[in-house]
């Protein structure tokens, strides 16, 4: 009995010290958790105290816009709820604060979830402006980041552009990308680096119209991706035949890892998406802004964000260190063609069609510098051609004889082409025009605006020869009557004269759509009308281009019995670049199902006064039933 109630004492000794190791530990950990909620509360205090929510470096975070600067309103771009730490966080900076820093200090099951590793951008900057202690936060492996890091390295950050491409719509304007670079070193190449895109997720099924639609009227998510920068090169270089310039900016490390983190926290993360203002070249500003706050380079794009606009605006800024030139394939194939006298481009053609007789005929009478030069070109042609296209046997077994023929002879030297100006260096792409004139010997004044951005006779320096691309532009013009209307307003005017050559024979197009004051049974009528047409361009000399284009129109007016009615015509034209500007003379005929025809002879020539400025004389002859009548005009242009 005595060993039992020894045993029962000793049994109910343990039982109750545990109780009080349990209850320590209880008050213990409440402590702490006081002392960690307190510690919260302090921060959020302090946050408050200094405004940080108001900051611009949270603001760019979390990419708040502020509609109207005296009401405290706000609305985040980004169209996803992950993205936000707090329910209403897209419209409240202030809420999405507290609830990251309350967040901070929770643990959660997956430490790739912790905003210490989910949201690194932000946990630095708030770690900075609130001093946070770090023993005060969980401890937690930032496996996927630190694992993504490791791959995605920047010491320095390049502006990519692509220049423009008519034959692509969603490339019509250029686009930007941002390029990673690591220190460079003898075993690094600008091909290893990462590329930053931003673009819409377009649903593959959507035709032209349907794309034109959503883009404009943000009907795509968008989204950031870093891929290899190889494969943008390959795709807009090679592929899409696009010239490309590498603007290196003068991010310090610093500010280039700022900009990498917010990287990450971009990651799979949707963002509105408009054509013309919140689109590829928007976004990176947003991400430059963010790398260096306060720098401001968004705030001129309210209505339009054009690519080459927002490299002006990033030139302004004073951040480009240097510009470099990268040309396309094309570009380098029709520089490489340009340096053959006419006798050497039919050997060339010789050489594409039947390499196997080349021993046999004038191309073995040639210096050897020239047949390797030869031999190179005829490659490169014949890879270019075949590039979008399904395997050729016989064109693998031409380059293989090809390939043959030139390694024949010492390594060739790289072709240099000509750096063309640059494209921030090209005029700007709003303009306002004052015109007066006569029609019909009644005398007008005109004023005219457009959007953007570049016509063929405009001032042609930055931009693609023979290349037209005019969005929104309205013209109101005031008679000697007294009357102010509507003459002419253009949704979209674009025209792609590429002349043809012996090895290229891309097709020359243009499109119009809008509305115009039009002749119509003795009266200026104003109609609707979309006018399109297709056909070839060819050089004439150096500087001139030559067209000819079969064309449509379908027109609505009262004019007709059937108010819409298609028409078919013809146009032809020659375009004239010199030094003092640029001329063009076109002769356009239409007839209409209902029997209605219209015929015009115009000529327009600018003169450049300086990079933004011009004066454009205007001559038009109209031939129309029962009539016929002129009319003149002199104007000026100014782009900003």
């Amino acid at each position: 009995m005595p060993c039992l109630h020894w045993r029962w004492g000793i049994f109910y000794g343990i039982m109750k010290y545990k109780q009080l190791l349990i209850t320590f530990a209880l008050l213990f950990l409440s402590i702490v958790q006081a002392a960690e909620e307190s510690y919260v509360d302090q921060l959020q205090k302090e946050a408050e105290r200094k405004s940080l929510w108001q900051q611009s470096e949270w603001l760019n975070l979390l990419h708040y816009r502020q509609p109207d600067s005296s009401l405290q309103v706000f609305e985040s771009s980004v169209d996803d709820d992950s993205f936000f730490l707090s329910e209403k966080g897209k419209r409240d900076p202030r809420l999405e604060l507290q609830a990251t820093l309350t967040a901070l200090f929770r643990g959660f099951e997956d430490d790739n979830r912790q905003p210490q590793c989910r949201f690194v951008a932000r946990f630095h900057w708030l770690s900075k402006q609130l001093n946070i202690k770090q023993s005060n936060l969980p401890k937690v492996e930032c496996k996927d980041y630190n694992e993504w890091r490791k791959l995605v390295q920047s010491e320095k950050v390049t502006l990519i552009f692509p220049a423009y491409h008519l034959n692509s719509p969603s490339s019509m304007f250029g686009h930007t990308l941002l390029r990673l670079d690591r220190k460079e070193s003898e075993e690094w190449s600008d091909w290893l680096s990462f590329a930053v895109n931003f673009g819409a997720n377009v649903d593959n099924s959507d035709n032209s119209i349907a794309y034109a639609y959503k883009g404009l009227m943000g009907g795509y998510p968008g989204q950031f991706v870093v891929m290899p920068y190889y494969k943008k090169i390959l795709e807009y270089s090679r592929i899409e035949r696009r010239d490309i310039w590498e603007y290196e900016l003068d991010l310090i490390p610093e500010e280039a890892d700022r900009l990498v983190e917010h990287l990450w926290e971009l990651k799979e993360v949707n963002f509105d998406y408009y054509f013309f203002t919140e689109n590829c070249s928007y976004r990176l500003l947003e991400l430059l802004e963010v790398a260096r706050p306060g720098v401001g380079l968004t705030a001129e794009f309210k209505v339009t964000a054009i690519p080459v606009d927002t490299v002006r605006a990033v030139e302004r800024a004073g951040m480009i260190k240097k510009a470099e030139y990268r040309p396309s394939r094309e570009t380098v194939l029709q520089s490489m063609i340009a340096e053959l006298d006419q006798d050497e481009r039919l050997i060339l053609g010789q050489l594409i069609e039947m390499p196997e007789l080349m021993d046999k005929g004038h191309f073995s009478k040639l210096p050897e510098e020239k047949q390797l030069f030869l031999a190179e070109t005829a490659y490169k042609l014949l890879r270019f051609r075949q590039n979008k296209l399904v395997r050729d046997d016989n064109a693998a077994k031409k380059s293989h004889q090809l390939l043959s023929i030139i390694n024949r002879y010492p390594t060739g030297s790289e072709q240099q082409v000509s750096r063309p100006v640059q494209p921030e260096k090209s005029h700007h792409s709003k303009q306002v025009a004052v015109k007066v004139g006569e029609r019909d010997n009644k005398s007008y004044t005109e004023l005219g605006f457009r959007m953007s951005f570049h016509s063929l006779e405009d001032n042609e320096l930055g931009f693609l020869r023979g290349a037209q691309i005019n969005i929104a532009s309205i013209r109101f013009r005031y008679s000697e009557e007294d009357t102010l209307f509507l003459q002419q307003l253009d949704f979209a005017d674009i025209f792609s004269l590429t002349p043809r050559t012996e090895f290229f024979d891309p097709l020359s197009w243009r499109v119009r759509g809008g509305m115009e004051r039009v002749r119509r049974d003795g009266r200026d009528r104003l109609v609707s009308h979309i006018s399109g047409g297709g056909g070839y361009a060819w050089n004439l000399g150096g500087d001139g281009i030559v067209y000819s284009l079969m064309t449509a129109r379908i027109e609505a007016g009262n004019s007709f019995k059937t108010y819409v009615e298609p028409a078919l015509g013809a146009a032809a034209g020659f375009l004239l670049h010199n030094t003092f500007g640029t001329g063009r003379v076109e002769l356009a005929s239409e007839k209409f199902t209902g029997g209605e025809e219209s015929t015009r002879l115009e000529y327009e020539q600018n003169i450049v006064l300086s990079r933004d400025q011009a004066i454009r004389l205007s001559l038009k002859r109209e031939w129309v039933p029962h009539e016929q009548f002129s009319e003149l005009g002199l104007s000026y242009n100014l782009h900003f």
